[in-house]
């Protein structure tokens, strides 16, 4: 199975959610940036609100696409300890890929949110979407944030996934949607057909689009019911 794009995966990921739908205790936040074009999908058909969680992943040094690690906001920081120790990654070499991406993770909250605060996150159900799941560092990092600001309940919403990726995920979580675990699982982009880098540019427009449709009166014809 693979995926036009990341709208289709967002519209086949809505059908698998619509009993969260016009639900004011449900938000869904998305994983920039490859997340957000599908949280926004989610969010327009089911009548929800949506933001961004911020988290970064730590790339290997020379590999950056194989995840050490990640960090989000909230000082959260997710280190893969068996991969580290594995490929023998010095203590430094950490260390300046957590300083780097800690500046961007700052970049993009400023870029993405201005002066927009952070959404609520306690007593709410959480649905925290990524374009899909590979090693799983970059969800796991979101979901201890979510954790922390003492989510309600956590639900990862994915469109696709490595298998033991999803299993140990599934410990995390409170639920974990996922439409496929291929096998073998080669990495993400090989499930869509278009897998087109998603622009800083376009996050933002897909950010103000949600709040506009925020703005409106709940579940107008979109064919999605409690």
């Amino acid at each position: 199975m693979r995926f036009q794009d990341r709208i289709a995966a967002g519209r086949a990921l809505a059908d698998e959610l619509s009993n969260y739908a016009a639900n004011e205790d449900v938000v869904v936040l998305a994983l920039p940036r490859g997340g957000v074009p599908i949280a926004y999908e989610i969010a327009k058909l089911l009548s929800l609100s949506m933001d961004v969680m911020l988290v970064r992943k730590l790339g290997v040094p020379g590999h950056e696409e194989l995840a050490m690690g990640a960090i989000a906001w909230g000082n959260v920081l997710y280190l893969n300890k068996a991969l580290i120790e594995q490929l023998q990654i010095p203590q430094s070499s950490i260390d300046e890929t957590i300083a780097h991406e800690r500046s961007e993770l700052d970049r993009r909250n400023k870029l993405y949110r201005g002066t927009r605060p952070p959404p609520t996150i306690a007593g709410k159900i959480v649905l925290v979407v990524d374009d899909g799941l590979a090693t799983g560092a970059t969800m796991s990092a979101a979901v201890s944030a979510l954790r922390q600001a003492k989510a309600k309940e956590i639900i990862a919403v994915v469109p696709v996934g490595a298998r033991e990726s999803c299993q140990e995920l599934s410990q995390l979580v409170d639920r974990i949607v996922c439409l496929y675990t291929p096998e073998p699982f080669y990495g993400v982009g090989q499930w869509y057909r278009d897998f087109s880098q998603v622009t800083d540019a376009e996050v933002q427009t897909l950010l103000a689009l949600s709040e506009e449709q925020s703005a409106k009166p709940a579940l107008q014809g979109n064919g999605h019911e409690n």
